[in-house]
């Protein structure tokens, strides 16, 4: 697993990519104190060798289609993981998308009963909420329904499994595997009593990353039981329990400060060494550490190898 926080412009061909644009959850924030982590809300890209999904249109979309003016697809899958103001309010300023005439985009909603998020969107963009609906800007909105628990099937045959998570009004957890790596993005969850919840741990298995909603400490939990979000101390609970290679910790407290995820991560890394904080425009080629372990073992192998044969000649 390598990480970045200078995204490149693709993956290779057999790479999985993830790029964090927002990591910030419930409020965008601003300061100093933010520098590090970021403070724009929940907007993830993935790269499956060329592929891109965006997951969320939280604030951070916005510096997403700014890093890709020259390269964007002309037709962009936009997953929802749930429709709340921190991961829809981005929408109108994912430029220059949302003012290019030929480009078209798929907005996918799991947490509706199957229903869309097109009548949604269209109450949330519109006067005296917003100046304007999304009808005009150039661009073309389709907004496609499906169920949680639910295989993605796309056009050109790409798939992308889904799973319903605890949360106010429902969310979606998605899976994405390509060149033998598996990602998982967990949020918003509030994690079950008992946990790991058995469902998830077998969606999750055997990832190489998961991404995971870890909002609150176990300290701060107790007095904000309810409000649909977990803590880092169950994500590695569910991490270990699920043969997870990586964890990143997502959907931060915007009272966290930089000084207080740096205290965080190290109590992390403390129990689960590959554990870390997710930060704003970082980029983690999912499953690059045990590729490189691997083709360090075949090269010792190989080393091995010859060294034996010297010594019988």
């Amino acid at each position: 697993m390598s990480n970045s926080s200078v995204p490149s412009t693709s993956a290779a061909d057999g790479d999985l990519v993830l790029r964090f644009w927002g990591v910030r959850g419930s409020t965008p924030v601003s300061g100093p104190q933010y520098a590090e982590f970021g403070g724009s809300t929940p907007c993830i890209e993935v790269d499956c060798g060329g592929r891109i999904f965006v997951v969320d249109a939280g604030t951070g979309i916005y510096n997403f289609g700014q890093n890709h003016r020259t390269d964007l697809p002309r037709e962009i899958d936009l997953l929802f993981s749930h429709l709340h103001l921190d991961h829809t309010a981005g929408l109108p300023f994912f430029k220059p998308a949302v003012l290019d005439g030929e480009r078209t985009i798929n907005t996918w909603c799991g947490n509706l009963g199957g229903a869309s998020a097109g009548p949604t969107l269209d109450r949330l963009f519109a006067p005296p909420l917003f100046p304007v609906t999304l009808d005009a800007f150039p661009c073309t909105f389709r907004h496609h329904g499906f169920e949680a628990g639910q295989t993605l099937v796309f056009g050109d045959g790409a798939r992308v499994d889904t799973i319903p998570l605890n949360h106010p009004q429902g969310s979606v957890g998605y899976r994405f595997e390509h060149g033998g790596r598996r990602l998982c993005l967990i949020s918003d969850i509030e994690h079950s009593d008992p946990w790991p919840d058995p469902d998830l741990a077998r969606f999750v298995a055997d990832s190489d990353l998961m991404v995971y909603d870890g909002m609150f400490t176990d300290g701060e939990y107790p007095t904000c039981r309810g409000w649909g979000h977990s803590t880092w101390q169950k994500g590695v609970e569910l991490a270990k329990l699920a043969g997870v290679k990586a964890l990143a910790i997502f959907h931060l407290h915007p009272a966290h400060s930089d000084a207080v995820l740096r205290d965080i991560e190290a109590d992390l890394r403390a129990e689960m060494p590959t554990a870390f904080i997710a930060r704003e425009r970082q980029s983690i080629v999912v499953g690059a550490r045990r590729r490189a372990m691997r083709r360090a073992g075949l090269r010792q192998a190989a080393a091995g190898e010859m060294r034996r044969r010297i010594r019988v000649a």
